[in-house]
């Protein structure tokens, strides 16, 4: 039976839903590709949760308002779902991990346990596995569903993506305040937990997963592979500049037509095995370790050409700070390049423009970009080769 052509919303007066369920279903055929029974489906649930939420809220109820409350509520929970199903799966799947990881940063260490900052993200990653599963059991039993029930499409994938962010925000009541409902499951997750665990979450967290994986170990990658496989503090500015490398670089590789590292790179940013990862993507050893050396390639390109400006900028090694080398490294550094490359960094401190600095040199551009390459990658493999000891 269809729910949303029998349901009231109950208030002063009494509306049907049809109208609510009919904007859902049309809006969902129109801006998804999901079949007519999944619009279907989707739209139904959306429309119970919106009849749920009026009939039971007594600021909805005493606004005088219902009809257009639910409406207005209906339209922000469509709006919701279809983000997500735009972003699509993998980078769903980030933007919703980045969401919840950054509420629950500083919450998630008790006094007792003092955590360095990569075993705080482990303890993260630890304890959002077992929320998406609470969030998924609530979600179930709030629509009705099956104990069984699984998104299996990108839109009920969407759907459950929108309803686990909703879900982790919740304000539950308290004495005197109120507090979101992650943070208070993450603040008891972490007093949970041992001091004693600390040192070998920790290990496990700066070792490797036990395959050989030295490509993505190479110096000329770590940095860059540890800011974007963790989360920062978080603060507005950060937060926003490591969102937009995310993005950016998901962007490169399909306009580059490399979807399958764009898959890859959003499993590596969860940290995943080798193995785990080859099983996702029904890759052999083989394939894996080729579509690794391909994503690095690209990465490189992407880091170091392609938008070297915005990456310095969120490692705080641009050309205001000296590509992050201490003043002696600095010293060293620059006395290793040729005329023609310090002439170059010079004008790039000064702020002049590319094709100004190529014709002040006497270079085509691609030469331009070639040499300024080498400038950056050299100032790389320092910083690195400090940070691998």
């Amino acid at each position: 039976m269809n729910l949303a052509a029998t349901t009231t919303i109950q208030g002063e007066k009494s509306i049907g839903v049809e109208a609510i369920f009919q904007l859902l279903f049309q809006e969902l055929k129109q801006l998804t590709n999901a079949s007519e029974q999944n619009c279907h489906d989707v739209a139904n649930r959306i429309t119970a949760e919106v009849n749920r939420i009026c009939t039971e809220s007594k600021r909805i109820q005493a606004s005088g308002a219902i009809e257009s409350s639910a409406m207005t509520l209906a339209k922000h929970r469509l709006q919701q779902c279809i983000r997500y199903y735009q972003l699509g799966s993998n980078r769903g799947r980030i933007e919703l991990h980045s969401t919840l990881s950054a509420i629950i940063y500083r919450y998630i260490n008790s006094p007792q346990r003092q955590l360095s900052y990569q075993g705080r993200l482990t303890v993260i990653e630890d304890f959002l596995q077992g929320f998406y599963l609470e969030s998924l059991n609530a979600f179930r039993r709030e629509s009705q569903l099956p104990v069984t029930y699984s998104p299996r499409t990108l839109l009920e994938l969407s759907e459950y993506m929108a309803f686990t962010e909703r879900y982790g925000k919740r304000r539950i009541p308290l004495p005197g305040r109120q507090q979101q409902l992650i943070i208070l499951r993450a603040q008891t997750f972490s007093q949970q937990q041992p001091p004693e665990t600390c040192v070998d979450i920790e290990r496990a967290a700066e070792g490797s997963s036990g395959e050989s994986d030295g490509t993505w170990e190479d110096p000329a990658v770590q940095q860059l592979r540890s800011a974007m496989a963790t989360q920062v503090e978080p603060e507005p500015q950060e937060e926003s500049l490591r969102s937009v490398v995310v993005t950016e670089l998901m962007n490169y590789l399909e306009e580059k037509q490399q979807s399958d590292c764009a898959d890859y790179f959003s499993l590596r940013l969860q940290d995943l095995s080798a193995q785990e990862i080859e099983s996702i993507l029904g890759l052999t050893s083989r394939q894996r370790d080729y579509l690794q050396q391909r994503f690095k390639y690209h990465l490189i390109r992407f880091a170091l050409l392609h938008r070297w400006e915005l990456v310095h900028e969120w490692l705080e090694a641009d050309l205001k700070t000296n590509l992050g080398l201490t003043p002696q490294e600095w010293e060293i550094y620059t006395k290793k390049l040729d005329d023609t490359q310090r002439s170059l960094l010079d004008l790039k401190q000064q702020g002049q423009p590319d094709e100004k600095i190529a014709k002040t040199l006497g270079l085509s551009m691609a030469q331009l970009q070639k040499r300024w390459f080498k400038i950056l990658e050299q100032a790389w493999e320092i910083r690195n080769s400090l940070m691998s000891g």
